[in-house]
């Protein structure tokens, strides 16, 4: 519907919820994952739990929650108090701030529509938007992401934290070039992010089935519009600044921190996560 987060951000919520009571968060905690959650979402969450193929989404999508989270979490305690959530969709993490009482700002960017559905979301379900939670509606084709920014009270020569999940695939180079701009010229910045590395990089036996997930997601209009291949995505970010880039791969991901949960998961070319620092 008009307004509404994409499937994608609706999914990686409902998968948050499931990994709640299928893996008892071991990996990621978010008691409000469920709660925030539509009704024909939260009706199908027997059924997506129930598909042992969307396991390995399921335990990356918790793992990439907790990787930013854990990196926030270092950035507070260096000194930052200001959390920016890019393309927050269901994001919960400003309904779990425990940085509140110290000063800490969370900052929502999405398009307006998305925010006013995100908050009829949360009154429904009975929770208060947090007074150091910040709305940043930004319309793209009208406005840009520092102005966007600006107007929401965000101060780009104070340091910033910013998460950015799932969503990198989905935009065009153009856009993530310039939103990596943005970031590494706001002072003593670092952000998360995670992307998908080119078809090409994939084993003829997996290569299929990434294409056939592609093209489900171009069927339902959420195309994939940009992969990187990791030395050219590690060589861009250094170009822009990034004097730190720490990338991990489905392997790293499994072994830092899957535990007892990475029996039968895959490894090799697939997911990343990536920290990008300009601290000094």
């Amino acid at each position: 519907m008009q307004g509404q987060p994409s499937d994608t951000a609706r999914g990686a919520a409902a998968y948050r919820a499931i990994h709640q009571t299928l893996d008892g968060g071991v990996i990621f905690s978010d008691p409000f994952a469920a709660r925030i959650l539509d009704d024909e979402t939260r009706d199908r969450l027997e059924e997506i739990a129930a598909d042992p193929s969307l396991r390995p989404w399921r335990l990356f999508i918790a793992a990439r929650s907790r990787f930013s989270e854990d990196t926030l979490a270092a950035s507070v305690t260096r000194g930052v108090r200001q959390i920016v959530v890019l393309g927050a969709g269901l994001d919960t993490f400003s309904l779990r701030n425990p940085f509140g009482g110290e000063g800490v700002r969370v900052f929502e960017v999405n398009y307006p529509a998305t925010q006013e559905w995100k908050r009829e979301r949360l009154r429904r379900a009975g929770l208060a938007v947090p007074v150091s939670l910040t709305f940043a509606p930004v319309d793209f084709e009208r406005q840009s992401l520092a102005d966007g920014l600006r107007a929401a009270g965000f101060q780009a020569d104070h340091p910033a934290f910013f998460q950015w999940l799932g969503v990198v695939p989905y935009l065009t180079r153009e856009t993530v070039s310039l939103t990596l701009d943005f970031i590494a010229g706001v002072l003593q910045s670092e952000v998360v992010f995670d992307y998908a590395e080119p078809f090409k990089n994939y084993p003829d036996d997996r290569r299929q089935n990434v294409m056939a997930v592609a093209e489900r997601a171009a069927a339902r209009g959420e195309p994939w519009l940009s992969l990187f291949d990791p030395a050219e995505l590690s060589k861009m970010l250094r170009n822009k600044g990034f004097g730190i880039v720490e990338d991990l791969g489905l392997a790293e991901i499994a072994d830092r921190f899957y535990g007892a949960l990475k029996q039968g998961t895959m490894i090799g070319p697939g997911a990343h996560i990536v920290r990008a620092g300009n601290t000094p």
